[in-house]
């Protein structure tokens, strides 16, 4: 690295405002917005003295993985030296919400994933719930569906006719695209997550002894526990059952297995393996193996975030392929790298790529006549 592109350098010149559009597009990519918003700069003693922590830092790292405790804006310029000078570590430290961005996006660049859904009702109307107004957009029986002003959708049911086992049992499917994600309340109280590419098929009201809906893709739950009427989630051929939780189930047919994360409660199964919080099941075809979860990886997702701790890179870009609504292709080979790191999803993709970039990995995104792909080359 030249001197005039040292990490000092660069946010020297940042500060001062006399980077190229180039290296100020870079240095936001990485939301250090401390440096952009905060009234008070960190000093070059302070960036130095970061420069000297991170050294120390990537040591540690390569026997195992460490929090940082460092003041706010230390841990900020911390972030530019990990990255530029460590040429692969990328670890963003504000996780503050970054507003969506409202620039015109070139011609070569992706907007990331929105809040949208497509709501199938019972009679096989659809309705796009990001193109309806917030108040009672269906009803099914004595089930009103209602559309939230945070756009999500919540099920009323206000006969509370639940368990009487009379009822026709009426479904309704709410599925996403690649590049869309929606929240939803059940009618028992019951929250799910639908991350992209994902669907969920539940019935208007719960009736009889269980609780059963089915999911494809990836799906994050926060159930509401009811001892007499089991929750049971059914994908692909697997049943996994709630004792009390919150758990998160990655099923897409794309990935190797099917993984079950359990944040809190306890869940069991196929009626074989009990997970307590803390534990990933995998099932491979349909042998259970319990690991240890990385919940924080496990979940990002629903947090906002792209978490590539450790992770393959083929796995990394099977995650932007669906959040970007983007094919990828290999033309040279899939490299065998591994990112670590994580940062916000409500990015243009080639922000993301960008800092992907640092480990030694090029992309392009060219647009074909079926739409947008991303190369991805040694």
């Amino acid at each position: 690295m030249s001197e005039k592109n040292t990490p000092e350098e660069l946010i020297k010149r940042y500060l001062d405002g006399n980077c190229t559009p180039e290296e100020k597009a870079l240095v936001e990519s990485w939301h250090l917005l401390d440096f952009k918003n905060s009234d008070e700069n960190p000093s070059m003693q302070e960036i130095n003295a970061a420069h000297e922590q991170m050294r120390h830092t990537i040591m540690a790292h390569a026997q195992h993985k460490t929090r940082s405790l460092w003041p706010r804006r230390i841990a900020a310029a911390a972030s530019i030296l990990l990255i530029l000078s460590a040429g692969g570590y990328f670890l963003f430290k504000n996780k503050a919400t970054v507003p969506p961005q409202t620039a015109s996006i070139p011609k070569t660049d992706i907007p990331p994933g929105n809040q949208s859904a497509i709501l199938q009702l019972s009679n096989g109307q659809q309705i796009s719930l990001n193109q309806v107004k917030a108040g009672t957009i269906a009803t099914q029986g004595s089930t009103n569906i209602t559309k939230t002003a945070n756009n999500s959708i919540v099920y009323n049911n206000d006969n509370n006719n639940e368990n009487t086992g009379t009822a026709t049992i009426a479904y309704n499917t709410i599925t996403t695209k690649r590049g869309n994600y929606y929240p939803l309340t059940l009618s028992d109280g019951t929250v799910a997550i639908l991350d992209a590419g994902s669907s969920i098929r539940y019935p208007v009201v719960f009736t009889g002894s269980e609780r059963k809906v089915e999911i494809t893709g990836q799906v994050y739950f926060e159930v509401t526990h009811n001892s007499k009427m089991p929750f049971r989630v059914s994908v692909k051929g697997q049943t996994i059952e709630d004792l009390g939780t919150h758990f998160n189930i990655n099923a897409y047919d794309d990935e190797p297995n099917i993984k079950t994360t359990l944040i809190e409660g306890s869940i069991r199964i196929n009626n074989e393996k009990t997970l307590i919080p803390g534990q990933q099941a995998v099932i491979t075809n349909g042998n259970i193996r319990v690991k240890k979860a990385d919940i924080e990886q496990a979940i990002a997702w629903k947090n906002g975030l792209f978490n590539f701790e450790g992770m393959p890179l083929a796995d990394a870009m099977r995650q932007i392929s669906r959040w970007y609504d983007v094919d990828v292709e290999y033309p040279e080979g899939t490299p065998r790298t591994v990112f670590h790191g994580e940062m916000h999803r409500n990015v243009n993709a080639l922000q993301v790529l960008e800092v992907l970039k640092f480990f030694k990995v090029n992309f392009e995104i060219v647009q074909g006549f079926d739409g947008k792909k991303i190369l991805v080359k040694p």
